[in-house]
This record gives C-alpha cells, structure tokens and sequence, in this order.
C-alpha cells in the first residue's frame, strides 16, 4: 500500500553501496532535484484527488497512488523511507504511537486461537497488552526469562510470534537476538523485537542479526526533543511465513496474492487502514527532524550514561547499578556482540529511599519517558510499572528501590553534581 514518491536519495551509487547511519539520517527521503527544498515538506492533505472515474479506481485497486491519508501522505512515506534506510529493512509503517506500533506488529501475525512467547523485560505498555488486551482477542502469551532456552521452552504448536526488546526496559538486560532468532524460526514462528532502545539501528539493527518484525517508540530517541507521538513497523526480507495460517491459508492465499510483501501489506491493511492507528504529518515532520541529530544525541547519551554509571558504582549511597555498559555486568559479553556505538542511553540504579533521592534534584527531570535530550529520571515501581502485580513487577526487574535514568545530552559533569547533591 505504499505510494509511489520520485526519486530520492536514499540508494547510494553503484561505486558506494554502503552509506553510514549518519548519510543516511539526513539525506534519505529528500528528492534531488532542481527547485526542490532541502528539507522534507509537511503535507496537510487529508485527500488526494484523481483525474477521472477510471482513475480513483485504479489507486484504490492498486495503492499505487495517494488516495487517503489514512493510509499514506507524502510525508509519512518520506519519514517511513529514511526508518527503513536506518533499519535496513525493506518496508517501514508509521504509525501514531509505540504501543500502535507493538499492537499493529502483534495482530499481523496472530488471530484467535495463537500463542506468543515474550521474554519477561518487557515494557509496562506491552507487558498490558498481553496479559490483559490481547486475551479478549483470543491470543494468549507466556512471558518468560529473557534466555533462549527458557523461550524454547515455552513454544507451543500454535506459537506464531517470540517477542524481545533489545534492552529491556528497565532491566537494562540485553536479548540475544540472533539466539532467539533460531529458537523462533527452528519452531516455524517469527521473532518481533522492540528496538526503541537500539536508536533506529544506530546501536542495532535486529533485522540483520536475524529478526523478522522490528517495533519503534519514535517518540524516544528517533524524535529526540519529547515533543512528537510516533511509533513504526519494519519488516526486512527473509521472514518465512508458510508456517502461518494468515498468510499460508485460503484460496488464494495472501503469500500468493502478496509474495514477499504480504506482511508488510497486512499491517498497512491492519494498522492504518483497518484500525486506524495513523501517524499526522506534523508528527511524522518532527520525527523526520529528529532522525537527523540522532546519532549526535546518542553517542553524547551513551557517553554520558557510561561515565554516570561508572561513578555511581563507586557512590556509598547506591545499592546497585545495572548498565550493560559495565564490564561487571552479566550482560556486558552479549552487548559487545549485539549493540554498536555504545550500550545505550538508560541505565538503572537502586537507592534506599528514592522519594529523599527525587526531591533533592536540581537539574535532572523527573519525568516518565525516555530518549530526550534532557536527562530524566522515574522510579517505575510507582509510575511505569506500577499497574503490575508485583511478582510480574519483579519479573520484569523492577524493585520498590529502583530508578531509571534516561541520560541526555547535558555536561556530564553538571549531571553527576546533580546527583552527588541528590544522594548526599
């Protein structure tokens, strides 16, 4: 259902196949040619207008053209072509919000009846979406420890999906993505991976490590400034989807109507245009905007929470750290092997009374997201995750002590003065 748009920069030349994260941030999306701005325009067009009958006809049989902006403005396509840019995948959907993004990703490969595994880091938003959402549906879901082996154990004959994030939110623990990969594909299920704390691909990239469906917040780091609602869909090229009833089943099937598009076509169907879940051109302006800086602002971040960290181990109030960043970490072997560029912009800390903590910061935000340029803190066991029972609260490594510090792009050391006055 994408629309055609020109030309534009987003393929490199021949003699230069490869064009680095940061080329790519700026430049894809933008048409080269004479009269045109350097910038991605904002179009407010809710409709667009054929030429005659014939023609209407044709863009609604085909979607070979704009016709609504339900489901596709220039905009939005020019946003959706830079993501697919940075994730090396082959399509991206833009949708209004993360959560739209981890529902549309969800029910495009799961009906009445199906089985999704998920490993136990999970966000709070997602966590609810499965355990009390996604059953009145019919489709059921076991959440495990994030370990392949304990995910193995959990598939069923009608599993279609495993479910990981990068960096679990707020664990801090880091999936093995190629791992849970082979688990998911040896059972005929596909692996979906929640990559908002991988940076659209500048910290990773799961669909080369072996995923099939990659989920954004572009509301996070994507967007940068905590003034733009936006999530995304990606999907790469080598899903194999004869396992799925969706796509296997009916006469014709959709893998024969659809071939190798099929399920990026089904969630354009699911979520833009069935459900609705639509991305504004505002938003999708802003996000473009953001995608830009975003290497800049992420490799400042991640400096910033590794210096942090380290300091904060060293700090006789602290109780904990948790940052995969650390050599001490368990997750630290796995990081080195599946992140790039750092090892992320969040890491975790517990103190003994975090409400003392709170109240004593000048600098630091108390605010509960995460991806800004300014650097925010949350204690998730009252905020986040606080809708969670607490055994599921637990297991997704939240505590009564913990905070999560989301690291901006301020000087590293008017951050740890801050804290040092909050912990004294």
């Amino acid at each position: 259902m994408t629309a055609h748009t020109p030309d534009t920069d987003s393929a490199a030349p021949t003699s230069e196949p490869t064009r680095a994260f940061e080329s790519l941030a700026v430049h894809t999306g933008i048409p080269r040619a004479g009269g045109v701005g350097l910038g991605v325009p904002v179009h407010h067009s809710v409709a667009f207008q054929f030429e005659s009958l014939e023609h209407g006809a044709d863009v609604f049989a085909t979607n070979d053209e704009y016709s609504y902006a339900r489901l596709q403005s220039p905009t939005v396509e020019a946003l959706e072509t830079r993501l697919a840019a940075l994730e090396g995948a082959t399509s991206a959907l833009a949708v209004s919000s993360g959560q739209a993004a981890t529902t549309t990703a969800i029910l495009s490969v799961c009906r009445a009846g199906d089985h999704v595994v998920a490993t136990s880091s999970l966000f709070g938003g997602t966590s609810g979406l499965l355990r009390n959402v996604l059953p009145n549906f019919g489709i059921t879901a076991t959440i495990v420890d994030n370990d392949p082996e304990a995910v193995r154990g959990a598939l069923r004959p009608e599993t279609r999906l495993v479910w990981a994030e990068t960096i679990g939110n707020p664990a801090a623990d880091v999936a093995d993505i190629p791992a849970l990969a082979l688990v998911a594909h040896a059972h005929g299920a596909l692996l979906g991976v929640d990559n908002t704390w991988g940076g659209v691909g500048y910290l990773c990239r799961p669909l080369a490590l072996g995923a099939d469906i990659v989920t954004h917040s572009l509301t996070k780091w994507a967007a940068g400034q905590g003034a733009a609602l936006a999530g995304a869909v990606l999907v790469g090229d080598r899903h194999d989807l004869s396992a799925n009833p969706i796509f296997a089943s009916g006469e014709p099937s959709l893998l024969e109507t659809r071939g190798a598009g099929a399920l990026s076509w089904r969630q354009r169907w699911l979520g833009a245009h069935q459900i609705g879940m639509t991305l504004g051109p505002q938003a999708a302006h802003l996000v473009v905007l953001g995608l830009e800086t975003l290497a800049l602002r992420l490799r400042q971040s991640c400096d910033n929470a590794l210096a942090l960290a380290e300091w904060l181990s060293s700090q006789p109030g602290v109780l904990s750290v948790n940052y995969p960043g650390l050599p001490d970490s368990p997750w630290f072997p796995l990081a080195r092997r599946v992140l790039t560029h750092g090892s992320g912009a969040v890491l975790t800390f517990e103190v003994e009374d975090p409400a003392r903590v709170l109240s004593r910061l000048e600098l630091v935000r108390i605010a509960p997201s995460l991806g800004d340029t300014r650097t925010m803190v949350i204690h998730p066991w009252t905020t986040t995750h606080g809708r969670l029972p607490e055994e599921q609260r637990a297991a997704s490594g939240v505590t009564p002590r913990l905070l999560r510090l989301s690291v901006g792009v301020e000087d590293a050391g008017d951050l740890r003065r801050d804290l040092a006055h909050a912990l004294a």
